[in-house]
């Protein structure tokens, strides 16, 4: 028996590729790829910078690949799952405690893990949540980190809401205006997409630099 073309395209998608989710899933995927990044630990190799910038690329019809989404759908699905997503890894990790990272076998976890603690430790609450939005893995694992280690539930609720709004929507948006504004764009997507996670890192950049001049400044 055959399989329909556009289920044949589901099975086939590459998860690591942003255009293919895109195509196989569309808005709806946008949401379920945040979520599973954000609040699953299973879902840390997934490419939420690169799916955010390109899904609001080709919001524009810039991209010349077959595929239109809709702003407004698209906006609402990524910031639902950016935030859905980092409540339930909380919430993960308030049951669980760090049991789960603790049996993981995933280097690359267990450095995010690492990172993330010493994020909470050295900028404290509310600059660790927002600045995690914009490190890959980082990203992943504070939230399960944040509820193991006993942060308060209404200060990463509140922290967590603008942090997931400015990275989720702020990523959508610049992936839009860029494809309004330049003819062509999707000639570039590639090194366009890195620049843009590149940028996303800035504020953790700037906060570690601020950080390390104040310590030198202290006796």
């Amino acid at each position: 028996m055959a399989t329909p073309p556009h289920l044949a395209s589901q099975l086939a998608v590459n998860v690591l590729d942003a255009h293919s989710l895109l195509a196989a899933f569309g808005v709806f995927g946008v949401g379920v790829v945040l979520f599973a990044e954000t609040g699953l630990l299973i879902g840390f190799f997934l490419p939420g910078d690169s799916l955010l910038f390109t899904a609001g690329l080709l919001c524009t019809g810039a991209a010349d690949r077959g595929l239109h989404l809709s702003l407004g759908p698209l906006l609402v699905a990524a910031a639902l799952g950016a935030l859905a997503g980092s409540q339930c890894g909380f919430l993960i990790g308030r049951k669980a405690g760090g049991a789960l990272l603790a049996r993981t076998r995933s280097a690359k976890l267990r450095e995010g893990a690492q990172r993330a603690e010493e994020l909470l430790d050295r900028y404290g609450h509310a600059k660790a949540i927002v600045l995690a939005r914009f490190v890959p893995v980082v990203r992943t694992v504070l939230n399960p980190m944040a509820g193991a280690l006993g942060v308060p539930a209404r200060t990463f609720t509140l922290w967590q809401v603008i942090g997931g709004l400015v990275w989720s929507l702020g990523l959508t948006l610049g992936g839009y205006a860029l494809g309004s504004s330049i003819p062509n764009v999707d000639k570039y997507l590639l090194p366009v997409i890195a620049l843009i996670v590149l940028v996303s890192l800035i504020p953790l950049a700037a906060e570690v630099l601020r950080s390390r001049r104040a310590a030198k400044e202290t006796p």
